[in-house]
């Protein structure tokens, strides 16, 4: 399977009744479609998923497999830390259509590196998805280390990582040493640029909801060789993510997303909205793409 380059983690709208807003996640996705985006994450953390429901999950998932209708592949974000729901919730994600599952590796109960890939493997095993793993120990505390890595690049369906360690050397690893088509994709927005530079495949972004655009441009000019025009681009949304990541995600980028009139509302708690000052400081970087 594969997923393509610029991936969006997708925020999840909401309205004022704190209901999940279709209307409004039918402008965003033909937004994202529009402006750079070549795959879709839902139900993913900037999806705000340790808040959503299994039964809003599975709704989202279904509107949004509809509404994509093939334009672009939809991947679900179905990873927990706990196995037997995992694998319920990936099956569920299966009958509804959805393209691939991202699989995060298991917070708060500290499994050790086997028993990440045990987890892993017995979801992949129990479908027949492609998996894109999730490396992200600032969130889970865990990490995959490189050896996990490639015994779970042996699994069949397990396709894809997407790397959030910040650890170059471990991406360098994982992309020197899994098969050619296992896929690596920056789970940072500010290390595309060096990760594509060690043989990575792309990225699933936040920013993309924002400067999606100038991500596929990136993306492009550094496959085609044009590393000035890559790093040019890279440089000038510097600003843009940095700003995008300075309260808990997806809380800034809701905020931009809401003043280019996209009304995607508010963040669920215990996320909060960004206060005035907050909202300021993203103003004065983002504001001249709204």
């Amino acid at each position: 399977m594969e997923f393509n380059q610029v991936l969006t983690a997708m925020v999840t709208p909401f309205n004022d009744q704190d209901e999940i807003n279709y209307d409004e996640t039918k402008r965003l996705i033909d937004y994202l479609i529009d402006n750079g985006t070549e795959g879709i994450v839902a139900v993913g953390t900037t999806g705000e998923s340790p808040t959503l429901s299994h039964d809003e999950k599975l709704s989202f998932l279904r509107f949004v497999v509809n509404y994509v209708n093939k334009r672009v592949p939809v991947i679900a974000g179905t990873g927990s830390n706990n196995t037997k729901q995992s694998i319920a919730l990936s099956k569920e994600a299966e009958e509804i259509g959805v393209d691939g599952i991202m699989l995060v590796t298991p917070y708060y109960n500290k499994p050790s590196q086997e028993g990440m890939y045990q987890h892993f493997k017995t979801i992949a095993e129990a479908i027949t998805l492609p998996v894109m793993l999730y490396n992200i120990p600032g969130r889970t505390v865990v990490r995959l280390e490189l050896e996990t890595v490639l015994r779970l690049a042996e699994v069949k369906n397990i396709v894809a990582i997407k790397e959030a360690t910040g650890d170059l050397d471990l991406i360098s690893q994982i992309i020197k040493e899994t098969p050619d088509d296992f896929i690596v994709y920056s789970g940072d927005d500010n290390l595309l640029l060096p990760i594509l530079s060690l043989g990575g495949s792309g990225i699933v972004s936040v920013a993309s909801h924002i400067v999606g655009n100038e991500m596929s441009a990136m993306v492009k000019a550094y496959t085609a060789g044009d590393v000035v025009t890559a790093t040019k681009i890279q440089q000038e949304i510097a600003p843009v993510i940095k700003a995008l990541f300075s309260a808990p995600n997806p809380s800034a980028v809701k905020y931009a997303l809401n003043k280019k009139g996209l009304n995607v509302g508010h963040v669920r708690l215990p996320l909060i909205a960004l206060n005035e000052a907050e909202k300021a400081d993203v103003d004065d970087v983002v504001g001249h793409l709204y």
